[in-house]
C-alpha cells in the first residue's frame, strides 16, 4: 500500500515524489518511458531567474524556488551519494546599447529590493571576463548571481536513486493507489485540452547539444536567445530552438545547426569544441506559461502538475513543495495564476 502515486518520472513527478516522502509518506511512480524520458532527459539545465522588475506571483514563486534550489539539492544528493551537478555560477549577459545600460544600472536598484540581498544584479567590464563572456558591442554586461546551473540528467539520476533508497518503486504501469498526481508533461496537456475542448496547454519542442569544453566553475551565459551552461563534467550544453509546430518530437535538424552556428558567433572560444550529442525533445507549456498546479479539473479527488516549459527545473523545489503539502496536508498554497481553473 502507498500514499501517493506519482504519475509521470520527468522533473515534477520525481520532485513532488522526494517532497511527499520527506513528509513521511509512502509513494510510488509510475511512468510508461521510464525516468527522465521526455523533456527532462535533456542537455542544457540553465535556472535563471526573470528580470528583477514588474513583479508578479510568478516571479515571486521562481524567486523562491531558486532560493530553496540549494538545500533541496543537496538533501537529494547527500542522499543519493550522487551529483546533479547543481551549483550557483551566476550569468552573463551582453548590454546590446545606450538604452540598454540605462535599464540595467536601473535593476541594478530593484534587484536589491525584489531579491531581498540574496543576490545580485550588476553591471561590469567584459573586459575583465577574459574569455569566458559574449561578446558585446558596448563593452559592458549584466552579471546576476542569482541563476543556477545543474545537469537535467544527473538531476534526474540522483532523484531517482534518492528515491529508490527511500523505498519508493518505480514501475512502467500500475493500479492508482492514494493520492493521485498526474505529472505528465506535454501528452497530459494535450488529453487536458482534449477534455476541456479548446487550449489548456501544448507541446513545444526544443533542441540543444552538448559539447566537449570544460568551464565548470564559470557562469552561463546567454546572448541572442542562446543559452550557453558550462556543467561540471568538462561538458557545456547550448541551447534551445523554439518550435510550435513540427513532425518529429525526438529528431534534430538544421534548426539547431542554426542554433549552434549563433553561438559560435556569440562566443568564438567555442568555436572548435566538439559536439557530443545533439538532442531534441518536447517541453509542456501550459497556454499562460505558468505551472498548472492543483486539483485535477476531470478527475474529481486527483492532483496535477504539469507546464513546467522552460523554467521547470527552477520552479521544482518549490512546485514539490507545494504540492506535497496540498496533496499530504490539504495545505494549499498554490498562487491563483498557477491553479487549473486559470488554465482553463
Amino acid at each position: 500500500m502507498v500514499d501517493v502515486t506519482i504519475r509521470g518520472a520527468g522533473i515534477f513527478g520525481l520532485s513532488i515524489a522526494w517532497a511527499c516522502v520527506q513528509k513521511g509518506a509512502r509513494v510510488q511512480v509510475i511512468d510508461p518511458n521510464g525516468v527522465g524520458s521526455g523533456s527532462s532527459g535533456g542537455l542544457v539545465g540553465a535556472l535563471a531567474p526573470h528580470t528583477p522588475e514588474k513583479w508578479n506571483e510568478k516571479k515571486e514563486f521562481q524567486f523562491q524556488s531558486l532560493m530553496l534550489a540549494e538545500d533541496f539539492w543537496r538533501e537529494v544528493d547527500d542522499a543519493s551519494g550522487l551529483s546533479s551537478g547543481y551549483a550557483r555560477t551566476g550569468r552573463l549577459q551582453p548590454i546590446l546599447n545606450e538604452a540598454g545600460i540605462t535599464l540595467a544600472k536601473e535593476r541594478i536598484e530593484t534587484a536589491k529590493e525584489l531579491w531581498r540581498g540574496k543576490a545580485v544584479w550588476a553591471v561590469v567590464q567584459a573586459a575583465d571576463q577574459g574569455i569566458w563572456t559574449p561578446q558585446s558591442a558596448t563593452g559592458l554586461l549584466v552579471h546576476d548571481t542569482l541563476s543556477a546551473r545543474m545537469h537535467p540528467r544527473l538531476a534526474c539520476a540522483s532523484l531517482e536513486t534518492a528515491l529508490r533508497r527511500r523505498g519508493v518503486e518505480f514501475f512502467e504501469t500500475g493500479k492508482n493507489t492514494g493520492a493521485i498526481v498526474w505529472a505528465t508533461g506535454y501528452e497530459g496537456l494535450e488529453e487536458l485540452t482534449t477534455a476541456r475542448g479548446r487550449l489548456v496547454g501544448a507541446g513545444i519542442k526544443g533542441q540543444s547539444a552538448l559539447l566537449g569544453f570544460d568551464a565548470k566553475d564559470m557562469p552561463q551565459l546567454f546572448a541572442n536567445t542562446v543559452h550557453i551552461v558550462p556543467h561540471e563534467n568538462a561538458t557545456v550544453g547550448v541551447g534551445s530552438t523554439t518550435e510550435r509546430e513540427f513532425s518529429d518530437p525526438t529528431t534534430t535538424d538544421h534548426q539547431l545547426d542554426d542554433l549552434l552556428e549563433q553561438a559560435f558567433h556569440a562566443f568564438p572560444f567555442l568555436k572548435d569544441a566538439p559536439i557530443l550529442e545533439r538532442w531534441a525533445g518536447v517541453r509542456p507549456r501550459s497556454k499562460t506559461r505558468s505551472p498548472l498546479l492543483g486539483a485535477h479539473p476531470f478527475r474529481e479527488g486527483e492532483f496535477v502538475a504539469n507546464g513546467g516549459f522552460k523554467i521547470g527545473f527552477g520552479m521544482a523545489p518549490k512546485v514539490s513543495k507545494v504540492m506535497a503539502d496540498l496533496v499530504l496536508d490539504q495545505t494549499d498554497a498554490i498562487p491563483p495564476s498557477f491553479r487549473s481553473e486559470a488554465n482553463l
